[in-house]
């Protein structure tokens, strides 16, 4: 992204500290989200360090962090029912089905955290669909690498978060929804699929 640059929290914590890497990330402000703000002051780099999860902090020019993703892998199931023709022929490329509970079991990629940072003065050129194209290319990079072709996330149920993911930009589309007992919540889970190489001819 132009005028942005995109660095893997362990990198940054290799390069320039923990602690430094902690006090940047204080700065972070997310109202709409305050879960988001938590995860990220949190347990970021706690996960980072065990694995479980990477975050990618977006620094804009001025040196400030200006949005973040947290990305990992998770396997996740999807249910037969209500699957479009298209999208069940793209789910059997990647997972078979559990004839018994007639669900797929599929191993994606997970974007588990997503946001700006409210504190630093805003700049329209980094918009969340920019900021989603930036994930799903290092997700495609991966990919490449090690194979799979599907991208999940969760989303509490607003139609303005579910326009957002749904667009013709970001390509998700809504496959299930999940109740949190923990905050009362209802998620609403949505899918994409990489787009398909062109095949080289011999």
């Amino acid at each position: 992204m132009r005028g942005f640059v995109t660095v893997n929290i362990l990198d940054m914590i290799e390069a320039i500290g923990e602690d430094h890497v902690k006090q940047i990330l204080s700065d972070f402000s997310c109202p709409k989200n305050q879960e988001i703000e938590i995860f990220l002051k949190k347990n970021a780099i706690d996960f980072a360090k065990r694995k479980m999860s990477v975050t990618h902090l977006v620094i804009n020019e001025a040196g400030n962090l200006a949005a973040f993703f947290t990305l990992t892998h998770k396997a996740f199931g999807v249910s037969d029912y209500g699957l479009s023709s298209a999208s069940r022929k793209k789910i059997r490329r990647y997972a078979q089905i559990d004839e018994k509970s007639n669900s797929y079991m599929v191993s994606a990629f997970l974007i588990a955290q997503f946001g700006k940072n409210f504190s630093v003065q805003s700049d329209e050129t980094l918009d969340g669909n920019r900021l989603m194209e930036n994930a799903i290319k290092i997700l495609e990079r991966v990919q490449r690498d090690v194979g799979g072709g599907v991208v999940y996330l969760k989303c509490e149920d607003n139609p303005k978060l579910l326009s957002f993911y749904g667009n013709e930009r970001n390509g998700f589309h809504v496959f299930d929804e999940r109740y949190s007992e923990t905050d009362n919540t209802k998620y609403i889970q949505l899918m994409r699929f990489f787009r398909q190489p062109i095949r080289a001819f011999m």
